[in-house]
C-alpha cells in the first residue's frame, strides 16, 4: 500500500534522515522524497512510501511527529506515478500534440501536481463552464464565481458559497491560475486535503503561463 506522507520537518542536516529511520520503524519504506517548500528553520517534504498491507497509516503519522519539530500534514493513499519534477515533460508533451492540447494538459497535471483532478473552465455569458477535464474531474455545474475575471494564480476558499456541495463534502482544496487570458482558467483539486503550498500555486501559475504561450 502507497501513501503520499506530507510533513513539516526542521530545515537542519539529519532530519529527513531521522524521519526515514522513524518511517522504517514502523515498516515503512521510502520511495520518494519531493521538497514542496522551504522556509525560515523548516521544509515542507512530500514522501511517497509503502507499508505492509495491514498496517494503518496512522502509525506513519505517530513515528513522524514522535521527533522534534516534525508535524504531519496529511496522509492519503498514493496510486499515481512517481514523477516529482515533471513540468518541463508536460509542456513538451503539449507543445507535440496535433490534436486536443488541452486535454492532454489535464490529464498530466493530477500526475505532475500530485492532485486529484485538473479542469480547464472558460467564463460565458451564462456562467462558468467546463471545457475539458481530466478523468476524474467532477462535471458538477459551477455557479458564477467572484474571481472571474482571474488575474494571478491563487489557492481558492474550499467553503465559499460558490464551490458546489459535493466538492465541499470531499474537503475539496482548490487552486487556479489563468489560461491565456482571465476568462479562461486551469483549475485544479485535491479532494480530502491538504491546502496548497504558495509554492504549489506558483507552479501551477508557471505551468498555465507556459502552457498559454504554447497554445496561442
Amino acid at each position: 500500500m502507497s501513501f503520499l506522507l506530507r510533513a513539516r520537518v526542521p530545515d537542519r542536516p539529519g532530519s529527513l534522515g531521522a524521519l526515514a529511520t522513524a518511517l522504517g520503524s514502523v515498516g515503512a519504506d521510502i520511495l520518494s522524497v519531493d521538497v514542496v517548500e522551504r522556509g525560515e528553520g523548516f521544509a515542507v517534504d512530500d514522501l511517497v512510501v509503502d507499508i505492509p498491507r495491514g498496517s494503518l497509516p496512522d502509525a506513519l503519522i505517530t513515528a513522524a511527529e514522535l521527533l522534534d519539530g516534525v508535524r504531519v500534514d496529511s496522509v492519503r493513499p498514493y496510486t499515481g506515478v512517481l514523477d516529482t519534477h515533471g513540468e518541463l515533460e508536460l509542456i513538451d508533451h503539449v507543445a507535440a500534440t496535433i490534436g486536443d492540447r488541452l486535454q492532454v494538459l489535464v490529464d498530466g497535471i493530477p500526475r505532475v501536481l500530485r492532485v486529484g483532478w485538473a479542469t480547464v473552465m472558460h467564463s460565458g455569458t451564462d456562467g462558468p463552464y467546463r471545457v475539458v477535464g481530466s478523468p476524474a474531474s467532477p462535471e458538477t455545474r459551477v455557479v458564477p464565481v467572484p474571481w472571474f475575471p482571474l488575474l494571478a494564480p491563487t489557492a481558492l476558499d474550499a467553503t465559499a458559497g460558490w464551490v458546489p456541495e459535493v466538492w465541499r463534502e470531499m474537503d475539496t482544496t482548490l487552486a487556479v491560475a489563468p489560461l491565456g487570458s482571465g476568462e479562461q482558467v486551469l483549475l485544479i483539486g485535491r479532494p480530502g486535503g491538504p491546502e496548497f503550498r504558495p509554492s504549489e500555486v506558483a507552479r501551477l501559475g508557471h505551468m498555465a503561463g507556459i502552457v498559454a504561450t504554447v497554445l496561442r
